[in-house]
């Protein structure tokens, strides 16, 4: 069944055209992946969709009683709100009933003897109850939960911008809608998260529009892709990969036309150069025939998949970057400690690990930004650091693009020995005549970081470092960056979320494990995953192996005699059974008062199982002494 139509959409801008009369439709059950390169208007789409912006022509049409959540790149929001209160935000009988119950709950706490509260919590648990709103409340703070989000009091405005979107992904999942129209939901998202989400998306029978440029995300989830190029829209059946195999086709084909087309414009070139003259009707309809294809072959050249990026390679000696010790800290929080590592001329490494862990501030100090608690980083005499981080605060957006470049460099020599000018430069990196000349104040948020990329690479680097390089950059920069680095002599250091440039790129992966460990592994990021689960079944096998080796013990030892201690531990052990089996009914009885308090449920949760873990020991133990207390009678 249908549930969005798009007919004939025009959008511009001033002079630029974004979309130009593209349809189609989004029916139920449709996961439809947007792709296109940066500043091409998917954003611009999704917001036209959602009504956020008018088309310039055509309309859109939605099915009546068919809903629609939209998660933008940077949602507006209310600092002085709580988490729960945003996700509430939404004006239904259900919602109003969930608030004014944590609101009453919060006020409680700090005033727990207020009657008239307590009268009022009193009528609220019977409206829940009859709203069946405790599974509604529940269901919330699950999916916030998984989202990495358990501060469900703190307030917006002291969230990070990762943070504050994944409060809004949340409150998108959870609108009860037909349709999902997401723009970039994996970004500052750590792997597990992003797997979840996977998971989740691929499996409800929802439908959904989504810009991502995680490859590995839009192979497992989508079963459409849509394209924009050059202002057309391409839709395709299938995933990620069946998009590369079909637009392959379909590019030879446009390729095959665009050359026949400039084979007949140079014949038709050589007539008019002989001065053909528009006597005769024939000959004015061939000229204004030569005008029109002179046109079409101007407005329409070759694909520009091919672009790719040369630059010269600065030499790199045999001591690249060493280092000894290192340790820091944040306030009370211990992101890096003791670390050892050595950095040899070729090497790629990956770093994975939860946001928040000390990855970027790994970065820093390595690219002398941010000074270490104590330790030692020895960087060799001849490396020259391209240093590509998640921001952008140092680019001057009053500058204009080609202004920003040239402060790099007027020219650059690429590695074939070829001497381009800035602005041969930046056309190869897709930036054309009037992008160039565009204030980078107006240029979108993805062409903003293909500007800072070229700059990087623009400084001819033996090291790249790169911190969340796949945040905001298109497919076709990244497949070009990708082919680059598989030519690049030197050697590269890049944290990323991105498991498919992560298995694209790197050799050998370090994992922030937590507590300022980091653990290295020889490999990419499968290989990772694949040693990472075998440890989780090693555990669970040793676990087992342990139990039936103390069985085992007991039975060929056949000890007839306790030690002094052993002897104590008889004594009382049944006693300390009996008192944990006492503390996990009461812990029981509490898990169900407090079925509404998420946070709590979570502590006690815990508790029951660390609780269940101590029974089950002294029980194989009591086991254990029980036998050879046997064997002592029978003896």
């Amino acid at each position: 069944m249908n549930i969005l139509t798009v007919n004939n959409l025009t959008k511009k801008y001033t002079e630029k055209l974004l979309l130009e009369n593209i349809s189609f439709a989004i029916n139920e059950n449709d996961k439809i992946g947007l792709l296109g390169i940066n500043g091409c208007g998917k954003s611009t789409l999704l917001k036209v969709i959602t009504g956020y912006e008018e088309p310039t022509s055509g309309e859109v049409f939605i099915v009546k009683n068919k809903k629609i959540a939209y998660l933008s790149q940077n949602p507006e929001f209310d600092p002085d709100l709580t988490v729960l209160d945003q996700i509430f935000k939404a004006d239904s009988k259900i919602m109003d009933t969930i608030r004014d119950y944590e609101a009453t709950i919060d006020y409680l706490e700090k005033y727990p003897d207020s009657k008239e509260y307590q009268m009022k919590l009193d009528n609220l648990n019977i409206e829940m109850n009859l709203l069946d709103a405790w599974e509604i409340e529940s269901q919330v703070k699950t999916i916030l939960t998984k989202l990495g989000i358990d501060f469900f009091n703190s307030k917006m405005k002291s969230l990070s911008g990762g943070l504050r979107k994944r409060v809004f992904l949340a409150s998108t999942l959870l609108s009860h809608s037909d349709l999902l129209i997401l723009d970039e939901p994996t970004n500052h998202m750590d792997n597990e998260i992003i797997e979840w989400l996977e998971t989740y998306l691929k499996t409800k029978k929802i439908a959904l529009l989504m810009v991502t440029h995680d490859r590995y995300f839009l192979d497992r989830v989508v079963n459409r892709t849509i394209e924009i190029d050059n202002g057309k829209l391409y839709s395709y059946t299938g995933n990620y990969s069946s998009f590369l195999e079909i637009k392959a086709e379909r590019k030879n084909i446009e390729n095959a036309t665009i050359k026949k087309k400039q084979n007949l414009y140079k014949s038709e070139l050589k007539w008019i150069r002989k001065g053909a003259l528009a006597r005769s009707t024939k000959q004015k309809a061939r000229i204004e025939r030569f005008d029109d294809l002179k046109k079409d072959v101007n407005d329409n050249k070759l694909s520009d998949d091919d672009m790719e990026i040369s630059v010269a390679f600065t030499r790199l000696g045999k001591k690249v970057i060493e280092i000894e010790n290192l340790n820091k800290s944040y306030n009370e929080l211990l992101l890096i400690k003791d670390f050892n590592f050595i950095l040899k001329n070729g090497s790629r490494i990956g770093i994975i690990g939860k946001n928040g862990i000390g990855k970027s501030t790994l970065l820093k100090i390595i690219n002398n930004e941010m000074e270490s608690d104590s330790g030692i980083v020895d960087i060799g005499e001849t490396v020259k650091i391209g240093y590509f981080s998640q921001e952008s605060k140092h680019i001057d957006e009053n500058l204009k693009a080609i202004e920003f470049i040239k402060n790099v460099a007027e020219f650059i020599t690429t590695e074939k020995g070829i001497k381009l000018s800035a602005s041969q430069m930046m056309e190869n990196f897709m930036f054309d005549s009037k992008l160039q000349w565009s204030y980078i104040s107006k240029l979108s948020g993805g062409e903003k970081r293909r500007l800072h990329l070229l700059k990087t690479l623009m400084l001819s680097p033996n090291v790249l470092i790169f911190d969340e390089p796949t945040n905001d950059l298109d497919l076709t920069t990244l497949n070009v960056l990708e082919n680059y680095l598989d030519n690049f002599k030197g050697s590269v250091i890049v944290v990323s979320h991105d498991r498919y440039f992560l298995d694209r790129i790197c050799t050998t992966i370090l994992n922030y494990e937590g507590n300022g460990l980091i653990s290295t592994h020889v490999g990419n990021y499968s290989d990772f995953m694949i040693f990472k689960n075998k440890q989780n079944e090693n555990f669970v096998n040793n676990t087992e192996n342990i139990k039936k080796e103390k069985t085992k013990k007991v039975e060929k030892t056949k000890k007839l005699k306790f030690s002094y201690l052993e002897k104590r531990e008889f004594l009382t052990i049944e006693n300390d059974i009996n008192n944990l089996e006492i503390k996990l009914d009461s812990l029981e009885n509490e898990i169900k008062k407090q079925v509404s308090d998420f946070v709590k449920l979570n502590e006690l949760v815990k508790e029951k199982e660390s609780i269940e873990d101590e029974l089950l020991n002294k029980m194989e133990r009591f086991e254990y002494l029980s036998e050879i207390d046997e064997l002592i009678k029978n003896k």
